[in-house]
């Protein structure tokens, strides 16, 4: 009883210490900010908005932005065009060989990014798409589709394949079973793998760090740089831009645990 009471407050506490450490390095920077000047006070002097103007002006964030917001999109709808079909046929069609396929096509999901990036940087160098905007896409879909495929298999599963035979039975061809009962039951599916592709592929650094050139930089990349490049920066810019890439993320992860719980679209799909 006792030792039960101790797990449980040292879970407490171990929570506890976490939270407080994370609101507290956040907290830092955000009042950091919007502090006009901080030296040793516990909270600054006076504040001032004048950080933000300055870190889009000088570290080019609208470009920034739009760069970080064409790959986000990009990689999702390539992700979602290939892990698509990719998922219905791992879906449908049983053999020996489909678990040791499964686990090499999730590969990427399980091993750092760092030890494939580097060989996969010298390779696109090499072919001259290396420093690109498209070679920022191609590096990131690398673990995006395998993670698209992941997503949308088990709610390809979930789909009677009786409702395939009976569409096919009435005279229905493969693109109408496509679109009038595939493409439906599966807006939930497509829903949950857009979002959380998405927000992983605006916060992937490794590979895109590894791709990203002097114009194809995403946002986290160009935070990366700034911070260690070289020169004098103030360090309130510094976290100005990383709360504009705060706010960024949390926008989108907001938008995904409000609107897409993968869990419960499967079991309502298999309800239904």
């Amino acid at each position: 009883m006792l030792r039960g009471r101790m797990w449980k407050l040292a879970i407490y506490l171990f929570l506890l210490g976490f939270i407080l450490n994370l609101v507290g390095i956040v907290s830092h920077v955000v009042v950091s900010s919007f502090a006009k000047r901080w030296f040793g006070n516990p909270l600054p002097p006076a504040f001032t908005t004048a950080w933000f103007s300055y870190a889009w002006t000088n570290f080019e964030l609208g470009y920034v932005l739009f760069i970080t917001l064409f790959v986000a999109l990009a990689v999702v709808v390539i992700a979602l065009a290939i892990g698509f079909p990719a998922a219905y046929i791992l879906a449908r069609r049983n053999f020996r060989a489909k678990p040791v396929l499964l686990l090499l096509y999730f590969l990427p999901l399980l091993i750092p990014q760092m030890t494939y990036g580097i060989p996969l940087a010298t390779t696109l160098y090499k072919f001259h798409v290396g420093g690109t905007v498209a070679g920022v896409i191609l590096a990131v879909l690398v673990p995006m589709v395998p993670l698209t495929v992941f997503i949308l298999l088990p709610f390809f599963e979930q789909i009677s394949l009786n409702l395939e035979w009976s569409a096919s039975m009435l005279g229905a061809n493969r693109l109408q079973i496509f679109r009038r009962i595939l493409l439906p039951l599966m807006v939930p599916g497509i829903l949950t793998a857009g979002l959380l592709v998405l927000v992983n592929t605006i916060s992937n650094f490794e590979l895109a760090f590894l791709m990203a050139g002097g114009g194809s930089q995403t946002l986290v990349v160009a935070l990366y740089y700034n911070v260690f490049a070289g020169g004098v920066r103030p360090v309130y810019s510094i976290d100005a831009m990383a709360v504009i890439y705060m706010c960024m993320v949390l926008s989108v992860l907001l938008v995904a645990l409000r609107f897409v719980r993968p869990t419960q679209m499967v079991f309502k799909l298999d309800r239904s």
